[in-house]
């Protein structure tokens, strides 16, 4: 009785669970497709190489070329699914696609996530501007730390035959979107279950209690665990009901909030936005340990200018 009432929660959270992976797939289709044709003809017109022409003396300092920054620049205003289209229409070694990787799990959907932060705490500028700075950091860290290598990105095997006619360009189109979309329905499919069984047996509250620890490693409040929790296993944009909440209901303050927003915009949806990146054969302790530790690094930095304001404001104040 105990295994078919097991069994009967466990289809309940797939039966929820498909639905909304279904509309972000079909979500997808709409996206991604028209993106990733688009930059495969200014690709073939010769306007990514002309952009790339300005753009490659900024990026050669991270280990890129120029043709990168029309990924990172997709990245700033849409979600990774479409970038990722972007993405996989450029030639790229591994590395690069490492380093370009982190840069856009950083800066991605700018408009959308840092609204959430700003209602939570945050000022809209200022977080835009923090994550797009760390994404450069990051990229330096990373060229500076990443071992010298040619070896390709092989996810981008198949597409890095010289085009040399429209129909050609069509057919390598049709074939790396079908194989992209198949990859991510995947994932997404197994996050949405995931998601669901974690909310239906209560694991995610119990989870979020026992890292109230590592919240003060990482320079956090402990009474923000759920949300940190939140923000990497869904993601700022589907954990934004969560994260207001946690402010509006006073479980938060502001300012504690602000210092989540400043963690999260560098590491967060470490599960999902990761595992697409890995899916498609970059290194997952790459992404995951360099966000990490520079989300630790800023939020420390955060409380330390604090401080430091703090005590020169208490000394003016009485000298």
């Amino acid at each position: 009785m105990a295994i078919k009432q097991l069994l009967h929660r466990l289809f309940k959270c797939v039966r929820l669970a498909l639905p909304r992976s279904l509309s972000i797939c079909l979500w997808l289709l709409k996206v991604m497709l028209p993106i990733s044709l688009a930059v495969r003809v200014l690709q073939y017109v010769g306007i990514i190489d002309w952009l790339a022409g300005y753009l490659s003396p900024v990026f050669s300092y991270i280990g890129l070329s120029g043709d990168s920054a029309f990924v990172f620049l997709t990245s700033i205003f849409l979600p990774l699914y479409p970038t990722i289209a972007v993405m996989t229409t450029l030639t790229l070694t591994l590395r690069e696609a490492t380093i370009l990787a982190v840069m856009c799990l950083v800066s991605h959907n700018l408009p959308v996530e840092c609204s959430v932060a700003h209602k939570t705490g945050s000022r809209f500028g200022e977080i835009v501007a923090f994550r797009i700075a760390m994404s450069f950091v990051a990229a330096v860290v990373l060229n500076w730390l990443l071992p010298q290598s040619d070896a390709p990105f092989s996810f981008l095997a198949s597409t890095t035959t010289e085009v040399t006619s429209w129909g050609m360009l069509l057919m390598q189109w049709l074939t790396s979107s079908l194989s992209l979309i198949v990859t991510i329905v995947l994932i997404v499919t197994a996050l949405m279950v995931l998601q669901r069984v974690l909310e239906e047996f209560g694991w995610m509250h119990r989870i979020a209690h026992s890292l109230s620890s590592l919240m003060c490693l990482f320079g956090l409040p402990s009474g923000c665990s759920l949300l940190w929790l939140t923000g990497n296993v869904v993601g700022m944009a589907y954990g934004a009901a969560i994260m207001i909440d946690e402010v509006e209901n006073g479980r938060l303050t502001r300012e504690e909030a602000n210092l989540v927003n400043h963690h999260l915009g560098v590491s967060h949806s470490l599960l999902e936005d990761t595992m697409l990146f890995v899916a498609m054969g970059i290194s997952f302790w790459w992404i995951f340990l360099t966000r990490l530790v520079l989300a630790m690094v800023a939020v420390w930095t955060m409380r330390g200018v604090k401080k430091i304001k703090n005590l020169f404001g208490f000394y003016f104040k009485f000298s």
